[in-house]
């Protein structure tokens, strides 16, 4: 069986020594579309060779970097083809600034599996604790394994965060690289899904679509330049459930309503009638 989880729940996973460098923090930043207003000082902040800022999202590719291989869903429990998996939500909460460059620990485990019937919600929890023993980030990640569902398993909460009834304070477009999952791809996502046309017709998609934590990034880094004045150190955490697919050269509508310490947002797609990206995103920020 794909999913055992009397074996897979709360299973340890093998923890991950690493660390990182500006220049990768740099790169991360580029793939994000960083430098597109190379005139603007603020924008230059993200690529600056000596002390670049860092996102929060950083952390969804720091401990995997400089992998080259593609990922596998192999766990304790869990062995799953790669082409039936897509990510299902991503939350990431900061203890502080993330540094631009550093060594740390990364340390995860399987806490929930929902069994939605068709399908399967596999969710893990990450730590990351720098080499002086300091709690960087923790963060909850879920993967949705399409046909691995029906093992008798809670089918977990359906929460939604809900948007305001009026217009929302920002309404910003930003235009996607048609190369951009190919850029995005050398931050460590290797999955074929984002660069082979044919690995992506198979797992139902007409064409290589970006990569979700892409997506998550770009959203962050949209809502950080139109609120927070471009300073990423004020963001102390931002959560999204990955609601459809957003394809290299597409436009992103990042729609923004302000909040008591939080940013509520929308993710769309421009080029089909505002189709959703990212629902349930939440950013919380400092004054």
């Amino acid at each position: 069986m794909p999913i055992d989880p009397n074996i897979a729940l709360g299973a340890q996973l093998p923890s991950v020594d690493f660390s990182w460098t500006p220049s990768d923090v740099q790169l991360y930043n580029l793939a994000l579309g960083a430098g597109a207003r190379w005139t603007e000082p603020a924008e230059l902040r993200y690529v600056d060779d000596r002390n670049p800022q860092v996102l929060p999202s950083f952390a969804t590719v720091a401990p995997f970097f400089h992998e080259t291989e593609p990922p596998k869903v192999q766990f304790p429990g869990v062995d799953i083809d790669l082409a039936k998996v897509v990510h299902g939500s991503q939350e990431i909460v900061v203890h502080r600034p993330i540094p631009a460059s550093g060594k740390a620990i990364f340390e995860r485990r399987i806490s929930e599996i929902w069994d939605k019937g068709s399908a399967a919600v596999i969710w893990q929890e990450h730590t990351a604790t720098s080499s002086d023993g300091e709690l960087l980030w923790t963060a909850r990640s879920s993967i949705f394994a399409k046909g691995e569902g029906g093992f008798g398993g809670d089918r977990g909460p359906s929460a939604k965060t809900e948007l305001p009834d009026h217009a929302p304070d920002f309404d910003v477009l930003t235009p996607t690289l048609p190369q951009q999952a190919l850029l995005y791809r050398m931050c460590g996502d290797r999955n074929p899904l984002h660069s082979d046309p044919e690995f992506a017709r198979n797992a139902g998609f007409p064409n290589p679509i970006l990569h979700g934590l892409c997506t998550y990034g770009l959203v962050l880094k949209t809502a950080t330049d139109a609120v927070l004045g471009s300073d990423a150190a004020r963001v102390t955490g931002f959560r999204a459930r990955f609601a459809g697919v957003l394809y290299p050269g597409e436009t992103l509508r990042t729609r923004i309503w302000q909040a008591d310490g939080e940013l509520l947002i929308a993710a769309t797609v421009v080029e089909r009638d505002d189709a959703p990206v990212l629902a349930d995103v939440v950013l919380t920020h400092t004054a």
